[in-house]
């Protein structure tokens, strides 16, 4: 699912927000889709005690759901008739189910060629979301069925069997009924085996008015008039193939759509809001493409007759891959030709082949358990992006997954308050933890490390063999390596369990000697920490298997040379090789992790990042891998200052979309002292040049990635106060407001930020009016990420309570507020108050879910004083998050960081921004 749907912050992979601003591409900013000498960090923030947690006994069993929803969309609740057939394994009297927020009317069990036996109890353990049905005598080992009429109720949480509410065309408010079940909230539809394992087919039939729609997993097989009420219809859906419970999906609504087949057979619609068709047909189109990329890729064909996508205005993640009936966030979805932004359309191609990857990895074969989530959406977040380049080769997609997700997840992972990529899961609360940054983009990393490293066709032969011996079933992460291991011969397990089963990642030391004709090379592996290098002894020192690749000046693009790194140093020695030619390690960026060169080879390769002879991908990696050995200490943060001037004449969107984020990121430290305008002056020196050459018109001939630099630099010239762009605008803006020249999509974010990072009170009615006034939930969003840049301390205050008001979609205000938290020092501190003070609404909003987390994460990621460390770990001590415990630890660890940095650097970035403007003696 997509977590990280944000837009920009991403979510959901989101320009302004987070500590590490993703670009406004990313936009899931994607955990919001689809998001660690502070030694004494890890004794600081201890875990709490971990639930007692048991899974379901297994005496009985599900062969078939039959299963009967009748949604009442008036008082928002429904009633439900299951029966199921069963198979019992040992003799019992009592059937132990997942149930949560439901109340069983009846119960009884008639076994195979028996008599129905009436449940005498229900035995409700709220606490662990369970039912236990007690019967008067022992189900015997056989057949049976199990019947249930139960009523619950359509909830506003965004969660189970949920109402979302929208506007008809007319203006009337009305509600549809949805469902978001991953991880475990079909338990709040039905009594269910809600466990990923346990597997069964299912026979929907939903009872709903006779003017709606009404989806499924599964084709319509019959509908006809409700014989109680003749303003009803009796909808029943084809049987499903043998699947998970989180896999199950309805919907009950107003909606138009667009239909296309695949050039395979398969039928395609996308459903829209009423009146909006038209945006559905660039997902269409997308969509009818990557069904046949991936039934080529996997060889294995698509396993349903149809596939549904629709878009829900009301949804927590991105998007929700259930089998055969896709969900997706409006913003996820819907393109309008004429007001969609390049980063939009890009974001749209990324989750519609993320969630259509699912429908094989993680439908068709499902994870053993929790434990083996990152499996689904480490691969999927990965695959995303090789069926997006198919699509769209000019997106240059996997430069900007190097920004987008892998410079992310080793920020992360460097923390000590990071955590494996496999995670023991026990407790449903503890589910929604693992939907982060590790798990998605750590995931997708190491997975794109080993598709490298094993070769395109091997990897294929693997995944074949893969989805093959498993479809229908379930299988662990064990199950992959044996597969891919079978097919490439090479020792997979033994590399990737580090990778998988130990947290972080090491720093990879280098340095080099000339012997005649040959460098020898000595390579070295440590554990890379955030708060830079630990003194200890190597004996209890993780260890990686590190698959290290080696290129030369020679051929940048060409890798000369591969060795895998299984202890903690090696040597190796390059042939014939000029003395002034250099070398560079890692290639292509895919190695998962940081690289710290000799002063002497470093030297040698910062010429390459000026005369653009290193690969875009590698520019991006030097620069991102020293600010990183900066941020922990291990180099001065004028070292890389200096290095970030020597990409002035850089033409590459995702090079300057990385420079642009650390730079914000250091902005934002500096807010904390007296000389943040230097800072400012140093950015509107470093991205005027490029600002003049692109100006503000696109050019014909120009394409998606131009169209993406452009908004980025004049976005982030007019958010460090250029006067010409500020001008300008503040002109066009003028423009647009009075109608009388539309700002192109593209423009309106960098626009928007700049008058209102500028403005006053007028500017920000002006904002909410146009918010008011927008159709496209696009444009409000687009708008609400960056109200949050007003300067004035009473208007702060005014953004902020729009943020909770009903004029913002509940899974949006988190966006509103992390903006005004990421704008400001002052913004900062009035968001985290806000925070504090509406603790009780927010938490009871979003409880349990991955928004909890990201709302915490965007308001205080950005402190730099102890103090506030030991401020968040109190709030939080008397104020329980269950979901967003880990959140909060890597949060405070993130504050001491920021804060020793401070203390570390900021005198001599002080002393050299000042020596920047000292004219020359």
């Amino acid at each position: 699912s997509w977590m990280f749907a944000a837009a920009p912050y991403t979510l959901p992979r989101n320009p302004t927000l987070v500590a590490k601003p993703v670009s406004p591409t990313l936009r899931a900013s994607r955990l919001l889709v689809r998001f660690k000498s502070l030694s004494s960090v890890s004794t600081l923030f201890s875990m709490p005690e971990r639930r007692p947690f048991v899974r379901l006994p297994t005496d009985v069993y599900p062969v078939n759901y039959g299963l009967r929803l009748k949604p009442d969309l008036i008082d928002f609740t429904f009633e439900g008739k299951l029966e199921a057939a069963v198979e019992v394994t040992q003799g019992t009297n009592q059937i132990v189910m997942n149930c949560a927020d439901i109340d069983i009317i009846t119960a009884s069990f008639v076994p195979e060629g028996g008599d129905e036996i009436n449940a005498t109890g229900f035995n409700y353990q709220n606490e662990d979301e369970k039912v236990t049905l007690c019967f008067p005598s022992i189900l015997q080992k056989g057949s049976g069925s199990l019947k249930i009429d139960f009523v619950g109720e359509l909830n506003d949480k965004m969660k189970g069997f949920y109402r979302s509410k929208y506007m008809t065309p007319s203006g009337e408010n009305r509600y549809a009924a949805v469902t978001q079940f991953e991880a475990t909230d079909a338990r709040r539809a039905f009594p269910c085996w809600d466990e990923p394992a346990i597997k069964a087919t299912f026979d929907i039939t939903l009872i709903v008015p006779k003017d709606r729609i009404a989806l499924s997993n599964m084709n319509v097989f019959d509908r006809k008039p409700y014989p109680e009420d003749h303003s009803l219809v009796e909808v029943k859906y084809a049987t499903t193939p043998i699947m998970s419970t989180y896999l199950v999906a309805f919907v009950i609504g107003e909606y138009d759509f667009v239909e296309s087949q695949s050039s395979d057979g398969v039928t395609v619609r996308v459903y829209t809001p009423v009146g909006k068709a038209e945006q559905g047909k660039f997902a269409l189109e997308v969509a009818t493409k990557t069904l046949p990329f991936y039934k080529d890729y996997f060889s294995v064909p698509y396993p349903l007759p149809k596939i549904d996508l629709i878009a829900i205005a009301d949804f927590a993640a991105g998007a929700m891959e259930n089998w055969g009936l896709v969900t997706y966030r409006e913003t996820a979805l819907l393109i309008d030709p004429k007001n969609s932004c390049a980063s939009s359309r890009q974001w749209v191609a990324l989750v519609v082949g993320h969630e259509l990857a699912h429908q094989w990895f993680g439908n068709l074969v499902t994870m053993e358990w929790w434990t083996h989530l990152w499996l689904n959406e480490g691969f999927a977040s990965w695959i995303e992006y090789l069926c997006v380049d198919h699509c769209f080769p000019e997106y240059d997609i996997w430069t900007q997954f190097v920004s987008a997700d892998y410079t992310r997840a080793l920020d992360l992972d460097a923390l000590d308050n990071s955590h494996p990529i496999e995670v023991d899961v026990g407790h449903p609360s503890e589910v929604d933890e693992i939907f982060d940054a590790i798990s998605y983009s750590k995931g997708a990393s190491v997975i794109r490390m080993l598709h490298n490293y094993i070769g395109d066709e091997d990897f294929r032969k693997g995944m074949n063999a893969y989805l093959l011996k498993f479809q229908h079933k379930n299988a662990s992460t064990e199950d992959l390596w044996e597969c891919l291991e079978q097919a490439s011969g090479k020792p997979i397990a033994a590399v990737m369990n580090s990778w998988t089963k130990q947290m972080g990642f090491p720093i990879i030391v280098v340095d080099q000697e000339q012997h005649g004709s040959d460098r020898v090379l000595k390579i070295s592996q440590k554990k890379f920490c955030a708060s830079g290098p630990r003194n200890g002894t190597y004996e209890n020192c993780p260890n990686w298997m590190v698959p290290i690749s080696i290129c030369t000046s020679e051929d940048p693009s060409c890798t000369k040379m591969k060795v895998l790194l299984d202890q903690p140093e090696t040597t190796v020695n390059v042939t014939n090789i000029a003395p002034d030619h250099w070398i560079k390690i890692n290639p292509g960026t895919v190695g998962f992790y940081r690289i710290q060169y000799s002063s002497a080879m470093l030297e040698s390769l910062l010429p390459g990042i000026r005369d653009l002879t290193l690969l875009p991908v590698d520019r991006l990696g030097l620069q991102n891998d020293l600010f990183s050995l900066a941020r922990a200490g291990m180099i001065s943060t004028v070292e890389v200052l200096k290095v970030m001037e020597a990409f002035v004449n850089e033409p590459n969107y995702t090079v300057w979309s990385d420079l642009s984020c650390n730079l914000g990121v250091l902005s934002s430290l500096l807010s904390h002292t007296d000389f943040h305008e230097d800072i400012q002056e140093f950015i509107r020196n470093l991205f005027t040049p490029i600002g003049m050459k692109l100006g503000w018109d696109s050019k014909t001939g120009e394409g998606h990635l131009d169209a993406l630099l452009r908004g980025l630099v004049l976005g982030k010239l007019g958010k460090a106060g250029h006067k010409g762009t500020l001008e300008e605008a503040r002109r066009r803006f003028k423009e647009h407001v009075e109608g009388k020249q539309i700002l192109p999509a593209d423009l309106r974010s960098p626009v928007y930020l700049t008058v209102l990072k500028h403005g006053d009170s007028t500017t920000l009615d002006t904002m909410l009016k146009l918010h008011k006034q927008a159709d496209m939930q696009e444009e409000k969003n687009r708008i609400e990420r960056v109200l949050g840049a007003i300067p004035a301390p009473d208007l702060i205050q005014r953004v902020l309570n729009f943020a909770l008001s009903e004029e913002v979609r509940p899974q949006d205000t988190v966006s509103v507020i992390g903006g005004v938290a990421g704008s400001s020092k002052q913004g900062r501190k009035a968001a985290w108050k806000f925070v504090k003070d509406n603790w009780e609404e927010l938490h009871n909003r979003y409880q349990g879910g991955f928004l909890i987390s990201r709302l915490i994460k965007l308001t205080v990621d950005g402190f730099a004083i102890d103090k506030m460390a030991a401020e968040v770990k109190s709030f939080f001590e008397s104020h329980h998050a269950p979901a967003a415990e880990r959140t909060v630890q890597q949060c405070c660890e993130n504050i001491l960081l920021n804060a020793a940095w401070l203390k570390r650097d900021a005198e001599d970035i002080h002393q050299y921004l000042l020596q920047r403007k000292a004219p020359p003696v």
